[in-house]
């Protein structure tokens, strides 16, 4: 593998830490709390600027109508909870008050994903992609690990216009990518080049993704991996250079196969390039609660399983054609 893993870290410890470091470059950066800091990361920026924190209890909806109007009073809110509560509970004020206003407000959506384990399906935000990005004017990220979550963390505060979705995990994973990596909002990254088939993951999936290439190429099947940590907008270039170069396609991801960064995929491929592909995720059904390698491996969201799947889906195709 071309990446070596420097030690597991959460990105909600990146996401904290990219909000710290925005607000060490702009004073205008405020946090708002739902009850929780430590959870999100946000306890990190509470410490070194209490002036610019506020917690408004477990009123999410509230949240949400608060940053509107800091946002338009030119402060830049950054609101964050559970993604089941910023993406999910608060949609109508996400919507209305901040979407239909286009205003430059961060949602912070932690824990997202089957991987927060124990914590049951009313806590496992596996729908918040497929809501955050059918929203006119939102941009919906999720970084691979804690370095990007950081980098882009830092990025979409400072530098995006409108709203911001970012989504990220509890649970600590491989932090792989070095932080000299060119990432740029809306640029999928290539992590790895191959000719056979592509396996295009979001989030916590891209070192997944990249294992199971590994153990792919023990088979003698070269997968390219593309770490697509902006959903929307979707880097549609690099998806129609990988359906031409492979003419496989496979998205992983920690959410549900509707809506998710599979549907987006297809979007791009069913008007310009239609090639076989598959979708890897949680198959239109709640999670449950579980140890989250438990539960990972149940729904094939391991390397093992992704390899698996993924020769049985090259093997036919080469059978078929």
């Amino acid at each position: 593998m071309m990446f070596n893993n420097r030690g597991n870290r959460s990105t909600r410890e990146g996401f904290g830490e990219g909000l710290l470091e925005a607000g060490r470059m702009n004073p205008n950066v405020f946090a708002l709390g739902a009850d929780i800091t430590v959870s999100t990361g946000v306890n990190l920026f509470a410490g070194a600027f209490p002036e610019n924190f506020i917690s408004l209890g477990i009123a999410e909806q509230n949240c949400a109508g608060v940053a509107a109007g800091m946002a338009l009073m030119g402060k830049i809110p950054v609101f964050t909870t559970y993604a089941v509560f910023s993406a999910i509970r608060a949609t109508d004020q996400v919507r209305i008050s901040i979407c239909y206003n286009n205003l430059h407000v961060m949602i912070g959506g932690a824990h997202a994903g089957i991987s927060v384990g124990p914590d049951g399906a009313t806590h496992q935000a596996l729908e918040d992609i497929a809501v955050m990005r059918c929203l006119p004017n939102m941009t919906v990220i999720s970084p691979c690990d804690a370095t990007q979550a950081a980098i882009l963390t830092r990025k979409a505060i400072l530098e995006e216009k409108g709203p911001v979705y970012l989504r990220f995990g509890r649970e600590a994973v491989a932090d792989f990518t070095p932080p000299e990596l060119e990432t740029q909002i809306g640029k999928a990254q290539m992590l790895q080049p191959g000719n056979h088939l592509t396996l295009i993951a979001t989030g916590h999936m891209v070192w997944e993704a990249l294992k199971a290439a590994e153990i792919l190429s023990l088979k003698g099947i070269n997968a390219r991996v593309i770490n697509m940590h902006t959903i929307k907008p979707i880097d549609a270039d690099a998806i129609l250079e990988a359906a031409k170069e492979t003419r496989l396609i496979i998205s992983i991801e920690e959410h549900q196969v509707t809506g998710g960064l599979g549907s987006a995929i297809a979007e791009v491929l069913v008007g310009n390039c239609p090639v076989r592909m598959e979708r890897i995720g949680i198959p239109d059904c709640f999670g449950e609660s579980g140890k989250p390698e438990e539960l990972l491996d149940k729904y094939g969201l391991t390397a093992d399983k992704i390899a698996r799947k993924a020769e049985s889906i090259f093997r036919a195709k080469q059978i078929s054609s």
